[in-house]
């Protein structure tokens, strides 16, 4: 499987440590990102995680027109840009239209594409142009081997810097299940995968016009999915996730993340040796 590197630092692949991809679903303010990035910062250093942020600046595909989608895209990349120059850390997030591509290839360090847009080829081609990393998480509705038509989609437009994520797959109404076997099959690509542990314990649309979710399994998952073997693992974190904007439901308490990694850490090593 081809190692993808993102710097000197981190690169996603079977000879390296797991990479952790955290922070708050959304940027709710400037004091709640920089807080959280700098506490994630400190256990990741501590455990020796690689370590990127991420947060949306625009929930573009929120249950309800009334619910917050953050401050938008100029506003959510200064606060981002402020992340990499005060704590010296990647940072990643979503984008939803073509036409954001440019100016978010401007200051993050991978450009993650939706689950629901992963299809979209123009979203695709303009975010393979901004010669980032490419995060493309899989659709709920499709199988594993059907992302080798995105991965095409990407080296055509002169992009090879690819890494694609599980993040549950729709069964039935209001409802994901995860199938590990998507994360051997998905590398079979060429291409490192990322396990999605937070956002695959989501119950879409079970609030009625919010989303609800199970974060009490999201441990169980990710132990499963270092233990198949990951080359990154998802988490979206909040100080206080009950009071939450977005996702509240399905992400990790921030006091509760060292304990949460520390295992996940051994599975990861312990299977990369054996390999």
């Amino acid at each position: 499987m081809k190692t993808v590197k993102l710097n000197d630092q981190i690169a996603f692949g079977n000879n390296s440590p797991f990479v952790l991809i955290a922070g708050p679903c959304m940027i709710e303010n400037e004091k709640l990102v920089m807080d959280t990035a700098e506490t994630i910062k400190e256990i990741t250093s501590k455990l020796n995680v690689p370590f990127v942020f991420k947060a949306s600046f625009d929930k573009a595909n929120r249950s309800s027109i009334f619910s917050d989608r953050g401050p938008g895209l100029e506003k959510g990349l200064e606060i981002l840009a402020k992340v990499k120059s005060e704590f010296d850390l990647p940072v990643t997030s979503d984008i939803h239209d073509a036409t954001q591509a440019e100016m978010a290839g401007e200051v993050l360090d991978i450009i993650q594409i939706p689950a629901f847009l992963c299809r979209q080829t123009d979203l695709l081609v303009a975010a393979a142009k901004t010669n980032k990393v490419v995060n493309v998480k899989k659709g709920q509705f499709l199988a594993p081997w059907d992302m080798t038509n995105v991965v095409t989609k990407l080296k055509e437009s002169g992009n090879e810097k690819i890494i694609l994520t599980e993040r549950g797959s729709t069964f039935g109404y209001n409802n994901l299940v995860v199938d590990m076997r998507s994360l051997p099959t998905m590398r079979e690509l060429d291409v490192p995968v990322v396990f999605d542990a937070t956002h695959s314990v989501q119950i879409p649309g079970g609030n009625g016009t919010t989303t609800g979710g199970k974060r009490e399994f999201v441990p169980y998952l990710s132990r499963a999915a270092a233990a198949v073997g990951m080359d990154a693992l998802f988490t979206e974190v909040h100080p206080d996730p009950d009071n939450a904007l977005s996702d509240g439901p399905n992400m990790l308490k921030l006091d509760s993340l060292e304990d949460f990694l520390k295992p996940i850490v051994e599975i990861d090593r312990l299977v990369k040796v054996t390999k």
